[in-house]
């Protein structure tokens, strides 16, 4: 079981770390050449719909990180974006980056991923409006983060090739070498757990307390997301161990959404800028998603 289990870890952790690395890269270009400024620019310029899906979709190109993503949200709010772009932002932002896509593709398969893309991504489209239409955005706080400024890029125009590009390549490698650095002990931690389940926990033991026949573990695993205060990087391989011993998909995807989606470092920063009605609406909101997406797992890829 231990040589098992060591196996496991190796191979599981080196996969995850190669494809990390290389996926923030690419994030880290995205950002260099799609700044702030441009995001709030092109959402100013549309009508509440659109802007929530293009809120949505932006979310999802940003760093999963709370500490990048609330700036941003303030920035978005002060600058006058609908509420409910900017709610689709905050919701999209944690469970959609191209970074956690990928981990869930390399773990459990790209159509379940990208069911779990489409699914979280409606979701978090629908609530964001239904908060906008039930008047939460009387609940926003007056804040603003004194210094808050745009990714820096390069605003040269003229000039050749290397000019115009290569500061964006080298801060897009700072960034994937900065993340790389933050994410590390998360993805070690979670392949280490994960070996371990592997290894050592019954399957028959997790069937009987998560399987797919207990009605119970779709909201039990969102419930129980929120307060474990562990990182997506850290649940994904640790969510990909428990559907190989037995635990229901519908389960493990609402602990991912519920782990990533409301943590509580990001729920204590989002305390600064949403009165408490709006925070718990927040946490309800995801807590909604992951049991939507957890119950739809279940009827659409049961196995």
């Amino acid at each position: 079981m231990l040589l098992s289990a060591g196996q496991f870890f190796a191979v599981i952790a080196g996969e995850l770390l190669l494809l990390f690395v290389g996926i923030s890269f690419l994030v880290g270009l995205l950002h260099a050449y799609v700044p702030e400024e441009r995001i709030r620019r092109t959402l100013a310029g549309q009508g509440e719909g659109t802007a929530t899906v293009l809120g949505g979709f932006f979310g999802a190109l940003t760093p999963f990180c709370s500490c990048s993503t609330i700036p941003i949200l303030v920035g978005l709010l002060n600058a006058g974006i609908p509420f409910a772009a900017c709610m689709a932002f905050l919701l999209a932002s944690p469970l959609l980056n191209p970074v956690i896509l990928s981990l869930l593709a390399a773990l459990i398969g790209p159509v379940p991923t990208a069911v779990y893309a489409v699914i979280t991504f409606c979701a978090a489209i629908l609530l964001a409006i239904l908060l906008s239409r039930f008047g939460f955005e009387k609940y926003v706080r007056e804040v603003t983060i004194e210094g808050m400024k745009a990714p820096s890029t390069c605003d040269c125009a003229g000039g050749g090739f290397r000019e115009r590009h290569a500061p964006r390549f080298r801060s897009a490698l700072h960034f994937a070498i900065s993340l790389f650095r933050q994410v590390l002990p998360y993805l070690l931690l979670g392949a280490g757990i994960g070996a371990f389940i592997y290894g050592f926990v019954p399957a028959n033991l997790i069937i009987s307390v998560a399987g797919p026949e207990n009605p119970l573990a779709i909201p039990a695993a969102a419930a129980i997301g929120v307060p474990m205060y562990i990182r997506a990087e850290t649940i994904i391989p640790i969510s990909a161990v428990l559907l190989q011993k037995g635990m229901g998909v519908g389960a493990v995807m609402a602990l991912i959404i519920g782990g990533a989606g409301a943590s509580i470092p990001e729920i204590t920063l989002l305390s600064a800028i949403f009165e408490r009605r709006l925070v718990a609406a927040f946490v309800a909101t995801v807590l909604g998603i992951a049991v939507i997406a957890g119950c739809a797992f279940g009827i659409l890829l049961p196995a």
